[in-house]
């Protein structure tokens, strides 16, 4: 008994590491937005250092699972949450690498003004969060119906990103010399995309955490027979 409360323990605080992780995650997200909006060049530096603090972080939580299992020998329903972790833990580095990236691109284009006000990228932004926040909150509730409607919302930042292409398409139709700026703008939008699609990800994670059923989500939901 003392053994399984000790597991459920360190357990939990694994998952309040990956919470940690993910609101890391959610911040770069967001600021990396916020900074290519404002052309703050050093909020930009200091999210691609914090990239580093994010990478080592995921790899602590990763060492910390191996270390349970190796050490707590846990039954298959600890082994699917802990199988999770790693998975989420490792879709949370890659969106902190999105926000990197659009870090980098804020810094690429320079001192040049922007070719029209952010609008659309930063609402990408801050739908990709919210995706995120919730579907972290889903694995820590086992909440199967969340991470089911989440991915729904996917669309949306579609929609986004497709505004977002259509308007830069026009500006290089109409100015060439604007290409460059419209390829780093249209690279901005379209990591914003990818990270929505990693919060789907892990939103089959968590429904395979818990009920054991492997489902991808996209559009249409198709569930796959497992044995």
């Amino acid at each position: 008994m003392e053994t399984r409360r000790t597991f459920d323990r360190e357990l939990q605080l694994l998952q309040d590491e990956v919470l940690a992780l993910g609101s890391m995650v959610e911040n770069a997200l967001i600021e990396s937005v916020e900074y290519l909006k404002q052309r703050n060049f050093d909020g930009s530096r200091q999210i691609i250092a914090q990239d580093r603090v994010i990478n080592r972080k995921r790899y602590a939580i990763e060492e910390q699972v191996l270390v349970l299992i190796a050490t707590r020998q846990p039954m298959a329903s600890d082994l699917r949450i802990l199988a999770a972790i790693l998975e989420i833990a490792g879709e949370l580095e890659r969106i902190g690498d999105y926000a990197k990236g659009i870090g980098k691109i804020n810094l690429l284009i320079g001192d040049k003004p922007l070719l029209k006000p952010l609008i659309d990228v930063p609402l990408m932004a801050e739908k990709a969060r919210s995706m995120l926040h919730r579907a972290l909150d889903a694995f820590i509730r086992h909440d199967v119906a969340l991470a089911r409607a989440i991915p729904q919302e996917d669309d949306f930042v579609d929609a986004l990103y497709e505004q977002v292409y259509r308007e830069l398409i026009t500006y290089i139709m109409a100015d060439p010399s604007t290409i460059e700026q419209a390829n780093h703008l249209l690279w901005a939008a379209h990591n914003l995309e990818r990270a929505a699609d990693r919060v789907t990800n892990l939103c089959e994670r968590v429904i395979f955490t818990v009920t054991g059923e492997l489902t991808e989500l996209d559009n249409k939901e198709v569930a796959l027979d497992v044995p």
